[in-house]
């Protein structure tokens, strides 16, 4: 147990560090520099060598790492797994600022996502994202990162005197109710472009040099172990940087084996994937095939080298809620701390089959680690994730995976530490095969 709460403890780092999908992906490229592993540009020529660390970045909010296996790649194949970087939150307008009686400063805001609206309320938040910089070349902008750190707005709630039926469940308008309050204005304060300049100061820019921006809200508060023994995850954003903290770490800890072990972390799953940088693009295939040609290999070697792969998709999944026991299938009743979650649907919103469902199984019988399933009830519509998205892109066996947690995209969401540690064991059980 001290062990998998070390681990957690690591988890909550990891994602106090990723503020935002950005830095979700910097975070993963400092740990892997950290152990070794070196950058390929999507531009350059590629020369790799067996058992050699690389990583390639999309967007700067996707990432593929990998592990060059010792074996030959058509006979051997990929063993991948699959994740995502973004979380539900809100994306901040172009042209923010709204001032409200002359006296309140406010940010106009949309919706990234499906996020429990009502969990934002009434917490400090910051700012994080990137910003482009004006160069020479106008095709090249250049980046930067920013990350406002301090709580600088909130979203406030109505009080009960003037909203006398909110506990009987209100429905929330994104346009007008959950846009966060910034400041108050004085007679000097300088309100036109205010976030830009606030923001420019923090990366020590001149505004006039930011032409643009990907900027989003984030909960400042860190997350934590709670329970009677610490047995709880209440953390933001475990959907889904607990299952790429998870993959990172077993790909660094993992000993290649054979077949080349391969992190797949995407971006906008949350919105469906259909982003150059999203489980929907061709970014993963492509790095796959450029593996094959730097290696000296063909194009029939990658279809060989796809037909002998398997692709594990990591997403979190849903807990039975000891409030709401009938929200769950009659039958399948995933439990926080009772291992890793077999995801399982009819309709192919997830790729767990008998064949790939039986594979993962064997490995976490193999460690010792539980295993759970989940499947929707059959009056009501579940969600999909970027498994089927990424089979439809490399058609390799597939299951998709999960850790239970409750309170799934909640501003916080609360998830167990021996799950946690579970699933770092199957995924380094996974590429040790």
């Amino acid at each position: 147990m001290e062990k998998a709460r070390e681990f957690a403890h690591g988890l909550i780092d990891f994602i106090y560090n990723s503020p935002s999908q950005f830095h979700a992906t910097k975070e993963l490229v400092r740990v892997l520099e950290e152990n070794n592993f070196k950058e390929l540009k999507m531009e350059d020529r590629w020369d790799l060598e067996k058992e050699g660390k690389y990583y390639c970045i999309k967007n700067s909010s996707a990432i593929v790492a990998f592990v060059i296996g010792k074996g030959e790649l058509e006979e051997d194949g990929f063993k991948i797994i699959g994740a995502h970087t973004d979380s539900p939150s809100f994306r901040i307008k172009p042209n923010p600022e709204i001032i409200v009686e002359n006296s309140y400063l406010k940010l106009n805001t949309e919706v990234y996502g499906g996020p429990i609206l009502n969990t934002w309320f009434d917490r400090p938040l910051s700012i994080a994202g990137r910003v482009a910089i004006k160069t020479n070349n106008p095709l090249k902008p250049r980046e930067e990162l920013v990350d406002i750190k301090k709580p600088i707005t909130i979203i406030p709630n109505l009080a009960i005197h003037m909203n006398r039926k909110v506990n009987e469940g209100v429905k929330i308008n994104p346009q007008t109710d959950t846009l966060p309050l910034l400041s108050m204005i004085s007679e000097d304060f300088e309100k036109d472009n205010f976030l830009l300049k606030t923001v420019a100061e923090s990366i020590g820019v001149n505004v006039e040099d930011i032409i643009d921006f990907d900027l989003f809200l984030y909960s400042t508060d860190k997350g934590s172990l709670i329970g009677l023994n610490e047995e709880f995850i209440s953390c933001p954003k475990l959907d889904n940087l607990a299952m790429v903290h998870g993959g990172l770490y077993a790909l660094i800890d993992g000993v290649v084996g054979k077949g080349t072990n391969v992190l797949a972390c995407f971006d906008n799953e949350e919105v469906g994937s259909m982003t150059k940088q999203g489980a929907a693009s061709p970014f993963l295939r492509t790095v796959l095939e450029r593996i094959i040609l730097a290696l000296g290999k063909d194009k029939e070697d990658y279809f060989r080298a796809l037909a002998n792969s398997f692709m594990i998709s990591a997403d979190m999944a849903h807990a039975l809620h000891p409030n709401y026991r009938d929200k769950n299938d009659l039958t399948n009743k995933p439990i926080i701390n009772k291992g890793p979650v077999i995801k399982i649907a009819a309709n192919q919103a997830y790729t767990s089959d008998a064949m790939t469902a039986a594979a993962y199984e064997s490995i976490c019988k193999m460690l010792d680690i539980p295993v759970q399933r989940f499947v929707n009830r059959s009056d009501q519509r579940g969600g999909s994730t970027i498994g089927p998205i990424s089979t439809s892109q490399l058609d390799i066996p597939s299951v998709d995976i999960g850790n239970p947690i409750l309170s799934m995209h909640s501003v916080r969401e609360l998830g167990g530490v021996m799950d946690h540690y579970y699933i770092y064991k199957s995924f380094k059980g996974f590429y040790e095969i």
